[in-house]
């Protein structure tokens, strides 16, 4: 409470201080800057907000686009991890290799499924896809490493899980991600401004202005619902995209048709 009346105390104290620089400066500007109506303080103070409005969405729409790019950075380094699994159980024995890519592979299918309606819906990850995972890692850590080189592909099966886990926690975060509430509050105080900007300027009602301040109201319309839309990167209608598991899924079929036939054992 005590910092809201700070702030609060700032903004009055700015405010004061601002009419106060006002006041004191027109006693001692030349009379010829001076204007003979207040259009000038209208101008001014239309400039002002539209330059407030302009910094407040260049802001926000800088920080939702790295949050965004970030997500889907996220799912790609995810999907990369999801190939190496599935590419290193190659070295490993046909009923191992088996299990780990049905596993990699149930998991895939289950993030670009169930927990993309449940990130969408909920704003987090299914339970379902993480027990899934967890059943991956245990049946990689359970596989048998007779010698060094089965030892070495264990240890990289392990280390591509880990990454997987990584990644899928990042996305946990970036789907439960929302714009700060502040910058939210910034950028409806400067839509109220910008709006009754019109007022101020003392314009006169005609069919064109009427033409022209309701296609100014639908500039600022879509500014707004494009920024709600790029806020939250796995829900609303700007998803970020499914195409790093989906590639992964491509390059799974690839692997398994292009892997050696053994008779047991190693394939290699």
């Amino acid at each position: 409470m005590l910092g809201i009346l700070m702030q609060l105390g700032v903004l009055v104290l700015f405010a004061v201080v601002a009419v106060g620089v006002f006041v004191v400066g027109d006693r001692v500007r030349p009379k010829s800057w001076r204007h003979s109506d207040d259009a000038g303080a209208g101008h001014m103070m239309l400039d002002m907000v539209n330059m407030f409005f302009a910094a407040i969405v260049a802001f926000v729409v800088v920080i939702l686009w790295e949050q965004y790019d970030t997500s889907h950075q996220h799912t790609v380094s995810e999907g990369k991890a999801l190939v190496s699994v599935y590419e290193t159980a190659n070295d490993m024995p046909a009923q191992d290799r088996k299990q780990i890519r049905s596993l990699v592979t149930d998991y895939t299918k289950q993030v670009i499924g169930d927990e993309w309606k449940v990130m969408d819906e909920q704003r987090q990850l299914s339970p379902a896809a993480q027990a899934t995972l967890d059943d991956l890692r245990q049946a990689v850590a359970s596989a048998p490493a007779t010698d060094a080189d089965a030892k070495s592909t264990q240890d990289k099966a392990l280390t591509a899980v880990d990454a997987i886990a990584e990644a899928r926690y990042d996305r946990g975060l970036d789907a439960a991600y929302r714009l700060p509430g502040f910058l939210y509050v910034a950028l409806w105080f400067a839509t109220v401004m910008l709006l009754f900007g019109t007022v101020f300027s003392g314009v006169v009602v005609t069919k064109r202005s009427i033409l022209m301040t309701g296609l100014f109201g639908v500039v600022i319309g879509a500014v707004i619902v494009a920024i709600y839309q790029l806020d939250q990167p796995f829900s609303g209608g700007n998803h970020v995209s499914k195409d790093a598991y989906e590639l992964a899924l491509a390059r799974f079929q690839h692997i398994a048709s292009d892997a050696p036939v053994a008779s047991g054992g190693n394939p290699r």
